[in-house]
């Protein structure tokens, strides 16, 4: 018989018990399956029918029997390679009880047989330092993206900027010019925000023809989510005292590109930061060490790196990285500036291209949201080409202008069918179809793709890209 959660059973703790799951081929299989392919009957007794096509079950399996949900998975069979393992086990002796452990270490690194979750990019043997890596999002979960893990893009390579001798200088349209110390800085309030930071580049390999098989990271993996720390800009624009007359920032970085972009005054007064430190620690040299503008919600090319320089001005500064780059072509041949607010977008990352599904059964589908307007609101899953939509569950807190981790338990039944994940943020937006997002743009455009990822799924548990289902 199937246990079933006591009345007072925690959220906290079903998640617990989902993660003991059997783990095949990367995925986490849920139930042993029976009949040709049907789930287990006592996983249906306890989620009910499917809410949509496809095998999607309802979100609420989660929270309503987390503990059943896991253990009808039942143990796998043991095989000769396991024998040993199991054979420890059931006297109490793992192999790792036989000898001391490792020693300390003054700096923690990933387990050595995590050595695969790694970024991903593609070397510029003429320019070395210019390009992006990617965030492995196909083999993370959460929301919170490992420093070392953090994608980058770089315009000339990263410098070796000195924390003692680096300093930000505001000017132009104040009172009072000032220059701003790392230690400086450290005399100000500081608050601590969780934000996503997304390259507009992101995912726009597809909008061509050709479809690429690559995995979700190397797809989608110009975002990442990390919690922030620093003084808001608002306080130091303060401290300068700006003219009535500005409109606008140019901020600059100390990067050998002198990548700059320009700001609207009003996003200055409202929520950026001067971060100084990422996930507790002082941000990487990659990320921009000492100090870097962190803008909510606006394309990653604006939270300017290695910052040196803030020029209050009247007017955009119109500088080559938001004229000839990062601008969108439209149909009529003209190009839209200062398009910064990512839209809202999903993408599913298990399963995704590269995972296999080792067998009909429950699953879970899992993914990611987010949206520069705000909070994602809801997500929907479709598993028939999106004929039908399940409303997968949130993992809280919700943040605004943060990824949002979302899940939906799945019976496949083993037949061939597509996956694909629909977001919507709370002021309201809607990702949108490809051809949807296809008919707003000119023909070369590829800054801020967000419309929907489809990823197919076959008989044999194969999963790959796809524009269409």
């Amino acid at each position: 018989m199937v246990r079933r959660p006591h009345s007072c059973q925690t959220w906290a703790s079903m998640i617990y018990y989902w993660d003991q799951a059997i783990e095949v081929g990367g995925m986490k299989r849920i139930d042993r399956v029976r009949n040709q392919g049907v789930p287990d009957v006592a996983v249906q007794e306890d989620f009910g029918e499917p809410v949509a096509g496809g095998g999607l079950l309802h979100r609420r399996a989660f929270l309503r029997g987390g503990v059943a949900f896991a253990g009808a998975t039942g143990a796998l069979a043991v095989t000769a390679r396991d024998a040993r393992s199991a054979a420890d086990i059931a006297q109490g002796t793992p192999i790792t009880m036989h000898t001391p452990g490792a020693p300390f270490s003054k700096y923690g690194v990933p387990s050595s047989h995590e050595r695969q979750v790694v970024r991903a990019f593609t070397p510029n043997d003429r320019r070395p330092g210019t390009g992006a890596s990617r965030t492995p999002l196909q083999m993370l979960n959460g929301t919170i993206t490992p420093n070392g893990l953090h994608f980058e893009r770089h315009h000339n390579g990263i410098p070796d900027t000195n924390p003692n001798t680096h300093q930000l200088l505001i000017h132009g349209l104040v009172e009072r010019p000032l220059f701003f110390g790392l230690e400086d800085l450290h005399r100000y309030p500081m608050e601590t925000h969780i934000r996503f930071i997304e390259c507009s580049g992101n995912s726009g390999g597809q909008r061509g023809e050709e479809v690429s098989q690559r995995t979700a990271g190397e797809l989608h993996g110009l975002v990442s989510c990390s919690e922030w720390t620093g003084v808001r800009l608002a306080v130091l624009l303060e401290e300068a005292g700006v003219d009535p007359s500005a409109k606008w920032i140019l901020a600059e970085g100390a990067d050998a590109a002198g990548m700059s972009r320009s700001v609207p005054l009003e996003k200055c007064w409202e929520d950026a930061v001067i971060a100084l430190y990422q996930n507790g620690e002082a941000i990487r040299p990659e990320q921009g060490h000492p100090m870097r503008l962190l803008l909510p919600g606006y394309e990653g090319n604006m939270s300017v790196k290695w910052l040196h320089r803030i020029e209050v001005t009247e007017t955009a500064t119109y500088t080559k990285d938001e004229t000839s780059k990062y601008s969108d072509l439209l149909p009529s041949g003209k190009s839209l500036l200062f398009t910064f607010t990512q839209g809202v977008k999903s993408v599913i990352t298990q399963p995704s291209q590269g995972h296999k599904l080792p067998g009909a059964g429950t699953y879970q589908i899992t993914g990611l949201a987010w949206s520069g307007a705000g909070r994602v609101r809801e997500v929907e899953v479709s598993a028939d080409g999106g004929t039908s939509w399940a409303e997968a569950a949130l993992d809280g807190p919700v943040l605004p202008m943060a990824l949002t981790r979302f899940r939906l338990p799945w019976a496949w039944t083993g037949d061939r069918l597509s996956i694909q994940s629909r977001a919507t943020d709370d002021a309201g937006n809607v990702q949108p179809t490809r051809d949807e997002w296809l008919s707003l743009y000119g023909p070369s455009q590829f800054y801020h793709y967000n419309a929907i990822q489809l990823w197919g799924v076959n008989s044999g548990g194969d999963v790959w890209n796809i524009h269409y289902a």
